[in-house]
């Protein structure tokens, strides 16, 4: 019978993640458990993989990506930085989808994850229940979030509340007073923190101008144009008097919004004005006024910082609160008088 890995594991008393770590040369294995684990293997003969092709250097020189999507705006654009660092330091990227936040749905990413034997993770702006948080730190694999905080992970990201609050100021700093939210909502019970911070924060905002928001002005769309286009029927449609002006979690949900309100004669900035959050690629040829982040950067230098812990460095990997800025174009101005 062939020796395996939970063999080798065994007889050096270590966790199988551990033996994974020694044998491909990945940091923070001591010398001596190191010793050992290549020691036990080789008196049980225990041979690797062949997947990991970088046995010869200790490294599959392969970073995971670990995203809820592949097709989003912010999804990829970090995929595509990530992707440059990697290029830049001769490393694969190996992609790990999830199809979205379909609840209920068992997703075994981790096991994947070590079968496949990648040297380090980017978690994208994604929520984890506590067994799958615990499968991914037992992997020992160095990780980082970007987009969005991750229990137990360093992240890249902007500070999602302060974002929303200056959205929200601009409107309100406008002359608003009667202020709409157009906010995320995710399909999944997880705790998926942005959509979340970016609301607290629009909400501590009116509470400070001593304004309120009726709930048939708080509407949820799903981070996409669709959703957004939806969520405003519902919005429009609404009994009473419109907003004046509505707050986006996402330029793509702000993106739907104002074509909603360009099919119904509702004018932008004149009748209604519209602020989001991104600087999406569309956002410039729409007018809209918006909240700039740069994701590509985000993951060019969440995975920087994988590269720098695998050369050996101490304390690369932190969180990075990355910097944003109010861009104003022409779906903002003061309410009519």
């Amino acid at each position: 019978m062939a020796v395996s890995i939970d063999d080798v594991a065994a007889r050096a008393q270590v966790s199988t993640a551990t033996v994974s770590r020694a044998i491909r040369g990945l940091p923070r294995v001591s010398p001596a458990t190191r010793a050992r684990i290549l020691a036990a293997a080789e008196e049980l003969g225990y041979v690797a993989s062949p997947s990991a092709s970088g046995l010869a250097t200790g490294r599959t020189k392969t970073v995971g990506v670990l995203a809820p999507y592949a097709d989003r705006w912010y999804f990829g654009h970090s995929i595509e930085g990530v992707d440059k660092a990697l290029r830049e330091n001769s490393f694969n990227l190996l992609l790990f989808s999830l199809g979205g936040y379909a609840g209920g749905r068992e997703r075994f990413f981790t096991r994947n994850m070590v079968r496949k034997q990648i040297d380090a993770l980017v978690v994208l702006c994604l929520g984890l229940t506590e067994d799958e948080l615990d499968q991914l730190h037992r992997t020992e694999i160095p990780l980082v979030a970007v987009g969005g905080p991750v229990e137990g992970c360093a992240s890249v990201r902007i500070d999602d509340g302060a974002a929303a609050a200056a959205a929200t100021g601009h409107l309100i700093g406008l002359g608003h007073t009667r202020i709409g939210h157009l906010r995320g909502a995710v399909e999944d019970k997880l705790n998926f923190a942005v959509p979340a911070l970016r609301t607290a924060a629009f909400t501590e905002a009116m509470d400070r101008a001593g304004l309120h928001c009726p709930p048939q002005w708080n509407v949820a769309g799903n981070f996409t144009v669709a959703e957004g286009a939806e969520a405003a029927r519902r919005l429009f449609d609404a009994p009473g008097p419109r907003p004046t002006a509505v707050f986006c979690a996402s330029d793509e949900m702000a993106l739907g919004l104002m074509f909603e309100a360009h099919r119904r004669g509702i004018r932008i900035p004149e009748d209604l004005s519209v602020v989001g959050i991104d600087d999406h690629d569309f956002s410039g040829a729409a007018g809209l006024t918006t909240i700039r982040q740069n994701p590509t950067e985000h993951g060019y230098l969440a995975a920087k910082m994988l590269m720098e812990e695998l050369s050996g460095t101490a304390g690369a990997i932190e969180d990075l609160l990355q910097p944003f800025e109010l861009v104003l174009r022409t779906s903002t101005a003061p309410p009519a008088s």
